[in-house]
């Protein structure tokens, strides 16, 4: 049975589209089947892989009923990566979806005929913790939570692990986090530094030995459609995606 990953952070501009279309793309590249899910209104990852946003059928559609997620998924220009796009309908789904009985589960329903295609699907949240993120947290098996080393950062992680808690204890047991990874450090300023031990002290045993770097090639890549592991393999941030795919895969 293959591994099923939320990124989720309540707070945006964390990394987490970066961190699910580039760790995705690593692992399929190292020849694993994956699966990318954008579950996201904005469809960063979507754009970021070269798709189009509002395409048919979307998420949206397996979600309100109207495909099946087998029929939804893309092909990218990455061998043995696939793409279940998002469409900005989504925004929508933060409404209509807390009206339907046992909304909680509709993506971990609706991903159960194809899981087991793929070795590890990657889920790709929203910035909030509202329903579509919830959906994630219940589909998914582990969480990685991507920490930007600025102060506002370390603000909202004790609310997220306690919504984390919280789907544990009332909606999915199996959850558990993989991790924390660090992103956009600039390792030559001392906030980035004094943020980083502030978290490897807090959370010993749950941070990424992997920290990404703040990295112009990685902000470049989406514009190309493209992870940054295409757009430039050489360069700082791929070589740090690339790593932390490697400890993702040896955390099981």
């Amino acid at each position: 049975m293959g591994t099923v990953y939320a990124i989720a952070n309540q707070k945006g501009g964390v990394g987490k589209t970066t961190t699910a279309v580039n760790v995705a793309a690593c692992i399929a590249e190292a020849g694993y089947p994956t699966l990318l899910v954008d579950i996201d209104p904005q469809a960063n990852a979507t754009v970021g892989l070269g798709a189009p946003k509002d395409g048919h059928p979307s998420i949206y559609d397996v979600l309100s009923g109207e495909a099946d997620a087998a029929s939804a998924l893309r092909d990218t220009e990455i061998d043995r990566l696939r793409l279940l796009p998002a469409h900005p309908d989504l925004a929508g789904a933060n409404v209509e979806l807390p009206r339907q009985p046992g909304s909680e589960q509709l993506l971990r329903q609706a991903l159960a005929p194809i899981r087991d295609r793929f070795a590890y699907t990657l889920l790709d949240c929203p910035p909030s913790l509202g329903p579509l993120t919830v959906n994630a947290l219940v589909a998914a098996d582990r969480v990685i939570v991507p920490v930007q080393t600025e102060y506002f950062a370390l603000e909202g992680l004790a609310g997220l692990l306690d919504t984390l808690s919280l789907v544990q204890r009332e909606l999915n047991p199996r959850l558990t986090v993989a991790g924390m990874i660090l992103t956009m450090h600039d390792g030559r300023t001392r906030l980035a530094r004094d943020v980083e031990r502030e978290v490897r002290e807090h959370f010993p045993s749950l941070v990424f030995e992997t920290v990404i770097p703040r990295n112009v090639r990685v902000g470049e890549a989406p514009s190309f459609g493209r992870p940054v592991i295409h757009h430039d393999p050489h360069c700082a941030g791929s070589d740090a995606y690339f790593e932390l795919a490697k400890e993702v895969a040896a955390r099981g």
